[in-house]
């Protein structure tokens, strides 16, 4: 299934249409909670940064709804951002920047030694957790989400190709991932595809998934989050 949805409180509209409102309230209260930190500074970067020298390539059906070309949050203009503000400006990134954000992660993505990012879209997380869970992990149970995220990173900016060729591959939780090529793209544990790979930050590779990872159970259903 294509994600389509868009983040809604980022400075890059793109062309996406608009996210769902599922998590509105969460977030909003966790933006309160944790002010502005960093939100500005990261808007202004990739504006006000000159384009880099190289062309950055993204591949996968959901890339053709993200933003592109001179548009705002398009891949090259990300190259210069450090990871934690690079995904603020990929709008269907709401759920898993907020978590970034509400756990402390930030630290672990923008340290010294270089990552991957297999970030979910929020069409993955709303598959995943009942509004009422997600709520109690960005707001009460952050260690646990932390833990969830670190499911999520890998040590080493590895394109695709390159994680294809590993085939396995250790998160920072210590537990392995099975990589393997799908066509033109790649799929992780026989459950998430990549569905828009290769965005490159400072010292990050980041691959939007439409899966999320890891030993937490589902706990959405049916009722819990309306089509949109």
């Amino acid at each position: 299934m294509t994600d389509t949805l868009p983040r809604a409180a980022t400075p890059a509209p793109g062309r996406a249409g608009r996210r769902a409102t599922s998590l509105a309230g969460a977030l909003a209260l966790l933006v309160a909670v944790a002010g502005c930190t960093g939100g500005d500074d990261g808007g202004s970067g990739a504006t006000d940064s000159a384009p880099p020298a190289a062309t950055v390539t993204v591949t996968g059906p959901l890339c053709d709804v993200l933003p592109s070309g001179s548009e705002p949050g398009n891949p090259a203009s990300l190259v210069g951002q450090p990871a934690d503000r690079a995904l603020q400006w990929i709008p269907v990134l709401t759920t898993f920047e907020a978590a970034v954000r509400a756990s402390g992660m930030a630290t672990e993505l923008t340290g010294s030694q270089p990552v991957t990012i297999l970030a979910p879209t929020d069409d993955a997380f709303a598959a995943k957790f009942s509004r009422t869970n997600l709520d109690e992990l960005l707001l009460k149970d952050t260690e646990k989400l932390r833990g969830l995220l670190r499911e999520h990173v890998v040590t080493g900016a590895l394109p695709a190709a390159e994680l294809v060729s590993a085939g396995t591959v250790t998160t920072l939780a210590g537990t392995t991932l099975t990589v393997t090529g799908q066509g033109q793209g790649a799929r992780v544990d026989d459950e998430a595809d990549l569905i828009c790979a290769d965005y490159q930050a400072v010292k990050a590779r980041i691959h939007v998934i439409n899966h999320v990872l890891g030993s937490l159970p589902t706990t959405a259903n049916g009722d819990d989050h309306p089509a949109h």
